[in-house]
C-alpha cells in the first residue's frame, strides 16, 4: 500500500546487549556492579526477543490528531514522540508487556500505544486520531492538567515521560530508605564516580524511557580559597537552554545557547554550597557538562521568562543544525565527537496567553508539518523559524566516544 513500510527489528535485542556495557553504566572498570541489576537488564531483553523478531509493518505516520479543547500542546508532543523510533516500535510491539515488573496497572502506556497504533496504521482509513481516552487517563495520573486551559508543551512532555517510566519501570520495588550511609571510598577518576552514580540510578529506575532519554549531567565546583574540586551528578531527560539576549530581529545559534548553559558561573558565599575541604561556604565557580549522553537528547529553548509580575516570551531566532550536531565539546575531556541528527521540532507561535503548538517531524520520505488534524509536507529550509521551542535529536549511529583515562 502507498506509504506502507516494513521495519525490521530483528537483532535489535542483540544490539541492545552490545550497547548495555557502554550506555547503561555496566562498564568493565566497575566490575562490582550488583548481579541483580545485570540479571534484570538481561532478562528484560531476553523476554522481548520473540517480539523483537517480528516484522513491524507500519503506515506513513502522516496522520493528524484531533484537538479536543486546547490540546495542541499534547498533539505536538505526541507527534514528536511518535517519530521517536525506539519508543514507537517498543509501543507498537507491546514489548512493555513482556518486561514490565511494575505494580502499576499500565493504563497510560496502553492508551499511549493505542494512539501510536492509530497514527501508524497501515490502512490509514481515518486520517485523524482522537486522543481523548489517552488524555483522560493522563489527567487522572496528573490532576494538574485537569480542565481545558492551555498547558506548556515541555512541562507536559516531562510529566508524560515520567508517568510512562513509572508504569514500565523494570525495577520498581527497590526504593532507598534515606538512612543509608554515604560511601566515602576514595575515587580517583571522575568516570568511575559517574559510573557509580549511574549504577545506583539504574538499580532504582530502569525502563525504555531511561534507555532512550536519560543522560547524566556533571556539576563541577571549584573553591576559590583552597582550589578543591568537587563533582555532583544528576540524571536529566532534557536540557533547558537559556537564550542569549538579542533584539527581536537578532539571531543566535544553538551553540551559543549551549555555551551559555555550560559557561563557568561565579557563586558568592551566600549562594555556594559548603566546601568539602574548607568545611565552610566560600566563593566558588560552577560549571555544567554532560557526563553521559542519551540516545535521544531533547533540547528545550527556554523562551519563557518569569518575573515578579509577569511572564514574557523571547522571539529570538535560534538557528540549529539538522544533522551532525556535535555535543562532544560539552562532554568529558577529550571524549571526541558526539553527533546527533534532528528528527522532530515542537513549535510555539503567538504570545504567552494566546499561543499555539505545532510539530515538524521527519520520516523516510522527508519532513511534515503537524497542526492538530492537518498534516502537510514541508522542505528543510522551512524548519528554521523563531517558533522552535523543543528540539528532538537522535544520536548518530556513527558516533564513537573515546574518553582518555
Amino acid at each position: 500500500m502507498p506509504g506502507e513500510s516494513v521495519v525490521n527489528v530483528e537483532g535489535s535485542c542483540e544490539a541492545l546487549c552490545r550497547t548495555l556495557v557502554s550506555q547503561n553504566g555496566l562498564q568493565r572498570e566497575t566490575a562490582d556492579i550488583s548481579q541483580s541489576v545485570l540479571y534484570t537488564s538481561l532478562m528484560g531483553l531476553l523476554l522481548v526477543t520473540d517480539k523483537e523478531k517480528e516484522k513491524l509493518i507500519i503506515g506513513s505516520g502522516r496522520v493528524g490528531l484531533r484537538n479536543i479543547g486546547n490540546t495542541c500542546f499534547l498533539n505536538a508532543v505526541v507527534q514528536c514522540l511518535s517519530h521517536t523510533r525506539g519508543l514507537r516500535d517498543y509501543c507498537l510491539l507491546k514489548a512493555y508487556r513482556h518486561e514490565k515488573f511494575s505494580k502499576e496497572e499500565g493504563k497510560l502506556v496502553e492508551a499511549f500505544s493505542q494512539v501510536l497504533s492509530g497514527l501508524w496504521d497501515v490502512n490509514e482509513g481515518d486520517r485523524v486520531v482522537n486522543p481523548r481516552l489517552f488524555y483522560s487517563i493522563f489527567k487522572e495520573a496528573v490532576p494538574y492538567f485537569s480542565g481545558y486551559s492551555q498547558q506548556d508543551a515541555q512541562e507536559f512532555l516531562r510529566f508524560l515521560l515520567d508517568k510512562l517510566h513509572t508504569e514500565i519501570n523494570r525495577r520498581p520495588y527497590i526504593r532507598r530508605t534515606g538512612n543509608e550511609p554515604e560511601q566515602k571510598c576514595a575515587i580517583f577518576r571522575i568516570s568511575e564516580e559517574a559510573a557509580a552514580m549511574w549504577k545506583k540510578h539504574l538499580e532504582r529506575d530502569d525502563s525504555r524511557i531511561v534507555d532512550l532519554f536519560s543522560g547524566q549531567l556533571r556539576s563541577s565546583l571549584h573553591c576559590s580559597v583552597c582550589s578543591h574540586y568537587s563533582n555532583t551528578f544528576d540524571v536529566f531527560c532534557d536540557l533547558s537552554l537559556p537564550i542569549p539576549k538579542r533584539s527581536a530581529a537578532g539571531e543566535v545559534t544553538l551553540r551559543e545557547c549551549l555555551d551559555l548553559f555550560s559557561q563557568e558561573e561565579k557563586l558568592d558565599k551566600d549562594n555556594s554550597p559548603m566546601c568539602e575541604r574548607c568545611n565552610r561556604r566560600t566563593e566558588c565557580t560552577k560549571r555544567l557538562s554532560i557526563q553521559r549522553f542519551p540516545q535521544v537528547i531533547v533540547i528545550h529553548l527556554n523562551r519563557f521568562t518569569t518575573s515578579r509580575w509577569s511572564i514574557s516570551k523571547s522571539t529570538v531566532h535560534v538557528s540549529f543544525p539538522l544533522i551532525n550536531l556535535d555535543l562532544g565539546a560539552y562532554g568529558p575531556v577529550d571524549c571526541g565527537p558526539v553527533l546527533y541528527d534532528l528528527y522532530a521540532i515542537c513549535n510555539h507561535t503567538g504570545t504567552v496567553n494566546t499561543g499555539h503548538y505545532t510539530a515538524c517531524c521527519s520520516d523516510e520520505n522527508g519532513w511534515c508539518f503537524y497542526n492538530d488534524c492537518s498534516v502537510t509536507q514541508l522542505s528543510e529550509n522551512q524548519l528554521q523559524t523563531n517558533q522552535a521551542y523543543v528540539l528532538f535529536y537522535q544520536r548518530s549511529s556513527t558516533t564513537t566516544i573515546t574518553i582518555r583515562k
